[in-house]
């Protein structure tokens, strides 16, 4: 199996980085904003901390208690100040009501009124009370009070200095501070990178490819000679061809650093930052030149511009998109920097992008032939335990049109389903079983009535004989009655070998064939359901294309009126007069197909009736069972 794509170092980073050495730390500026309000909190914490502290343990009463103290001689020992009175008891009482607090008290502070007019000299020399020279609660030292008053900027500093070694380290404080570190080598799985080993079932595109890895591996050669690397390689396909892993594979090839992002990951709201993060982007690829730079969808950014989605054109996605051009247009043939880019959308990119000295050479990457799927099968099973009757190359035969990514995960699919069946290995029925849910959609348990259970039955071997009658049409490898997917009832039909161009002889056997169930419910029935939908939604798609885009119609001529870039409305497309005739042709098409089916049905009604007594009986009817119950040998078998 391939290896993952590593994943992005930080959240702030929209690329992922490969084989590329460690950078040195950067210089990070204090974070100012946080560490004020960290000290804010400091601060606040310790004076309510120094509160505590500060809170003398005396109780203040009042004169009229204190006197009563004296005359109960417990008052131990007292020290005054003007009027001010500190004192100590002898013996512990209840604080009086009038006291802060509850509890018990010794020492107090009381206040003698300058109206008193008592003898408390000789109350207290009687009583024997100690007259102090020093305060009975002490006072703390100037340099108490100096450390107690430094304690919140010692405590601010101590902190400062923790936050700035923990960014200095690149330790778990990035991730308060905002900033992350930048970024690092992505160590794969065991050292191994993808490389061209890696990759199957696209030989010619791997051929363009090659010049881009001796290139980064001989570049000197190249200087010699003169010659210049193309800046930019533009790799353009359906999706899951396998354009990531392609860009991959060169950078693994050529073993020099790979750097990938998705062009969607540069757009932010605020503008200006996308630009800012193709300069970094860019900035860490010179630095480890050479190097690869990936940007995987770039038509997200890439669309022609002025198309009027931004005031003035200066939107965050435009600017995002000129410094990409340029980024591009600064490397020199020297930098060794090659910029590898994928999209599904070719045809709406900027001209800007495509011209020559930026994109300049585009790899057009489209599925994989037999051969290629069998070729990506056998990467795909190396970690599945295969049992002996499985065969590939049947498998690769029955999945035309399949991607590598879909090839994968059927795989990965039957592998599940093995499991599920508690196997020690995965066999053949599990690649089927596996395809059939992938194609067909997974079973419902849904009970259907009697009668509309026979009239789906009919349905499907409508279609199904209409596809073995019909010459060149492809053959029938599955029906089924069994619900799967929103479908209450499935007919599978690939062709034998891969098709690049379609007749119109085989257009309308399709459209035939799609015509069957209608036709056969019509015709046993005598109604029209609502299982056809999808039915006429494909022959409408089969009938536009044919006259509108592939010029099967005389009436409408040899032109593609109606593109299908997807950028236009239908109804701007073409003139109301063409697009009128173009409604009517298909129209016709479409009627004559279904008067095709009528036809042929009716004459084969026999067959048609053997085969969904089949289907009724079975439930579920392979191809060699459904061709044994309807009679009829296979026309053609291009193995």
């Amino acid at each position: 199996m391939s290896n993952p794509v590593p994943p992005r170092d930080r959240t702030d980073q929209p690329w992922r980085s490969e084989g590329a050495p460690p950078p040195p730390p950067p210089k990070r500026k204090p974070p100012w904003g946080r560490i004020i309000i960290a000290a804010l909190v400091v601060y606040l914490l310790t004076n309510l901390v120094l509160t505590l502290v500060n809170h003398d343990d005396d109780t203040t009463i009042s004169y009229t208690e204190f006197s009563k103290q004296v005359a109960d001689d417990n008052v131990d020992k007292i020290y005054s100040k003007g009027d001010s009175i500190q004192g100590e008891l002898r013996k512990s009482k209840p604080k009086p009501k009038d006291a802060d607090g509850d509890g018990d008290y010794k020492k107090f502070t009381t206040q003698r009124p300058s109206f008193a007019d008592d003898k408390i000299w000789a109350d207290l020399e009687r009583h024997k009370v100690t007259v102090t020279a020093r305060p009975v609660v002490q006072e703390r030292s100037l340099l108490t009070n100096l450390l107690i008053s430094l304690a919140p900027m010692i405590l601010i500093i101590v902190l400062w200095l923790f936050i700035a070694r923990r960014v200095s380290s690149g330790l778990g404080g990035a991730g308060m501070l905002g900033r992350k570190q930048p970024p690092k080598p992505i160590e794969m799985e065991g050292g191994k990178r993808t490389t061209f080993a890696d990759v199957a079932g696209i030989d010619e595109v791997e051929g363009e490819l090659n010049d881009v890895v001796d290139f980064l591996k001989h570049p000197d050669a190249y200087r010699a000679m003169g010659a210049k690397m193309p800046r930019g390689v533009l790799l353009t396909g359906p999706p899951g061809t396998g354009k990531t892993l392609l860009a991959r594979a060169v950078a693994g090839e050529a073993n020099v650093p790979f750097f990938s992002a998705s062009a969607s990951e540069f757009i932010e709201m605020i503008v200006g930052v996308g630009a800012s993060r193709v300069r970094e982007l860019f900035a860490e690829a010179r630095k480890v030149a050479p190097s690869i730079v990936f940007i995987d969808e770039i038509d997200t950014i890439g669309r022609a511009r002025g198309g009027g989605s931004g005031l003035g054109g200066h939107d965050e996605r435009e600017q995002t998109l000129n410094q990409i051009l340029t980024e591009m247009d600064g490397f020199s043939g020297s930098e060794g920097v090659v910029v590898i880019a994928a999209t599904n959308r070719a045809d709406v990119l900027d001209p800007a992008l495509t011209r020559p000295g930026r994109f300049d050479r585009t790899v057009v990457v489209s599925p994989p032939d037999r051969e290629g799927r069998e070729a990506i099968l056998r990467i795909h099973t190396r970690g599945i335990p295969l049992a002996p009757d499985v065969d590939l190359a049947q498998v690769a035969r029955i999945t035309p049109g399949m991607t590598g990514a879909d090839l994968a995960n059927l795989a990965n699919e039957a592998a599940l389903l093995a499991v599920k069946r508690r196997k020690q290995d995965v066999t053949m029925p599990d690649f089927t079983g596996a395809l059939e849910k992938v194609q067909l959609g997974a079973e419902r348990s849904l009970v259907m009535p009697g009668e509309e259970r026979r009239r789906t039955a009919y349905h499907e071997s409508g279609h199904a004989l209409l596809g073995m009658l019909q010459p060149g049409a492809d053959p029938v490898r599955k029906i089924t009655i069994v619900p799967r997917g929103r479908a209450l009832g499935v007919t599978l039909s690939t062709p034998d070998a891969d098709k690049y161009a379609y007749t119109e002889e085989y257009l309308r056997g399709r459209i035939i064939g799609a015509l069957g169930g209608m036709a056969a419910e019509q015709l046993v029935f005598g109604v029209i359901t609502t299982g056809a939908e999808s039915d006429l939604e494909q022959v409408t798609n089969l009938a536009r294309g044919m006259v509108g885009r592939w010029g099967m119609s005389a009436r409408v001529g040899r032109l593609s009126a109606l593109p299908n870039d997807g950028q236009q409305p239908y109804g701007l497309a073409a003139a109301p007069a063409t697009l009128d005739t173009i409604d009517e042709e298909m129209r016709r098409i479409v009627d004559e197909c279904y008067a095709h089916a009528l036809r042929t049905l009716q004459e084969h009604r026999a067959q048609l009736d053997a085969l969904a007594d089949a289907l009724l009986e079975s439930e579920t009817l392979d191809e060699a069972d459904a061709y044994h119950a309807a009679g009829i040998p296979r026309l053609s078998k291009n193995d």
